[in-house]
């Protein structure tokens, strides 16, 4: 048990002196661990928790900045930035069980709160309600304002982001096209005959999907909802230009959930897509059935009973649920390690390993010729 008594510095705490004691559930900020909070406090010695460690620190001498929350103008505190919390009984036995699921799935994280929700569901009988799913959603965000649970853990947003890749100076510049050099990674799709790219109807589910994909070079992209028109010209255009100017079968692999506006989805993106190849690429058209080039790869029926999935009868105020018979299933429901082997197993159908492993084998002396070729860091040639 370390224990911390470094004199704080000024800045954290705009030169006020730390305050005597803590109380359990305050949220406190340390400059090397980052947000925590206290879960055990008193005069004496203070005990933080910072994701899934716990430090030990003498109160008056302690490096930490005590958080407060902030009041939205209405007479309640609403959290914001870190904060603390102090979680009842029944709330700190749900999160021991989310501290679980992460450890489990600690191989894919980030993983996206429905994901914890349904293994929750699955492995500790969790109610499977909506209700259920807000509240656990409010849970996380507080665990994670507090430090209970590293912000690195959950995946929930839908934010997007364009940058510039743009340079402080030639120096700047140089030392980015060594560290490309250094980590130089042949697109493994290059030599094969097949064109892959993969679509998630679940956004927050990107980040492990790409992770899954980085070996075989797969792109992955976001189908959320029906899709836009211009994203839908887009992938027109993609299978056009990789056929015609590539001379590659491309493939559209595709995750959404096993339900009526999931089907839906997949189905309507199909068929508008397919429409405009039948008259921007008919030499496609004419080869290769539709179903060749659009592949449903989860969730489909047969998962939800090879892994007993948890299901829900349609929603009645969907309107495609008329025609639906069974249950419904989210894609979100599969366990993120077999989500994993069933889209890694689905791209390997279309790629030729020999030339998998040659490409691999390429990229070690490709990065000494390129390390030869490029100016000494430090300076332009």
């Amino acid at each position: 048990m370390t224990v911390y008594n470094k004199n704080v510095t000024a800045g954290r705490n705009n030169g006020r002196k730390p305050p005597k004691s803590y109380r359990v559930g305050d949220a406190v900020y340390h400059a090397k661990h980052g947000p925590g909070a206290v879960v055990a406090g008193g005069d004496s010695v203070v005990v933080v928790r910072f994701g899934t460690e716990e430090k030990t620190f003498v109160p008056e001498l302690a490096p930490l900045t005590r958080l407060e929350a902030t009041n939205d103008g209405g007479g309640r505190k609403r959290p914001k930035g870190y904060a603390p919390w102090s979680p009842r009984a029944k709330t700190k036995a749900l999160l021991a069980q989310v501290d679980q699921v992460l450890v489990e799935y600690r191989a894919h994280l980030p993983i996206t709160v429905r994901q914890v929700f349904y293994r929750l569901v699955g492995a500790f009988g969790y109610s499977k309600t909506e209700n259920a799913y807000g509240n656990l959603g409010d849970h996380l965000v507080r665990a994670r304002r507090s430090g209970r649970i590293p912000f690195e853990a959950i995946r929930d947003d839908s934010a997007s982001e364009m940058t510039h890749l743009h340079f402080d100076d030639e120096e700047h510049f140089i030392s980015y096209v060594h560290k490309l050099g250094r980590n130089y990674t042949q697109n493994k799709l290059t030599n094969q005959d097949y064109a892959l790219r993969l679509h998630c109807e679940a956004e927050g589910m990107m980040p492990q999907m790409h992770a899954a994909m980085r070996d075989f070079s797969v792109p992955v992209y976001s189908c959320s909802g029906f899709d836009s028109l211009t994203a839908r010209r887009d992938l027109a255009r993609w299978f056009h230009d990789t056929y015609v100017y590539e001379g590659k079968t491309p493939v559209m692999l595709h995750l959404g959930d096993y339900d009526p506006s999931g089907e839906s989805i997949f189905e309507s993106l199909t068929e508008d897509v397919w429409q405009f190849l039948t008259r921007d690429a008919p030499g496609l058209v004419a080869r290769h059935d539709k179903n060749d080039l659009f592949v449903r790869v989860a969730l489909v029926e047969e998962h939800v009973s090879m892994f007993g999935l948890p299901t829900a009868p349609p929603k009645k105020a969907d309107g495609r649920s008329k025609k639906w018979r069974g249950q419904t299933c989210q894609v979100e429901a599969l366990p993120p390690d077999a989500l994993r082997e069933i889209v890694v197993g689905a791209v390997r159908e279309y790629i030729d390993p020999e030339v998998l492993e040659e490409d691999r084998e390429a990229e070690v002396p490709a990065r000494r010729n390129i390390a030869g070729a490029l100016p000494a860091a430090g300076g332009a040639a």
